[in-house]
């Protein structure tokens, strides 16, 4: 997993095939909850790139998705946006990862 250090996630979502993308912030406790979740998926799925955003700091990233609470995670296959869930239940990351790699 790589925590975006520039707001430049569409170029990481044109570049890779398949992403999940966790937006959230240092505020957030539910997205401090759930992030060891994602970079546990992420050790699990080493062909699909994983993202943290922080939705706060990363302005164009947001964009890319329609973010109104956080956390929100997003998938992405081939450039587009798949699917985006707002929620703190960690079945939501599966969920989405098994919508996306199943495209």
């Amino acid at each position: 997993m790589i925590e975006l250090e520039n707001d430049n996630l569409k170029e990481i979502v044109d570049n890779n095939e398949t992403v999940m993308v966790q937006y959230g912030a240092t505020w957030c406790g539910n997205c401090r909850i759930t992030k060891p979740k994602f970079k546990r998926l992420a050790g699990e799925n080493e062909n699909i790139k994983f993202v943290y955003v922080d939705a706060e700091k990363q302005p164009d990233s947001r964009a890319l998705v329609e973010v109104s609470n956080l956390p929100t995670f997003a998938a992405f296959k081939n450039g587009q946006l798949v699917n985006s869930i707002a929620g703190n239940k960690p079945s939501i990351i599966t969920d989405l990862l098994n919508e996306v790699t199943s495209n």
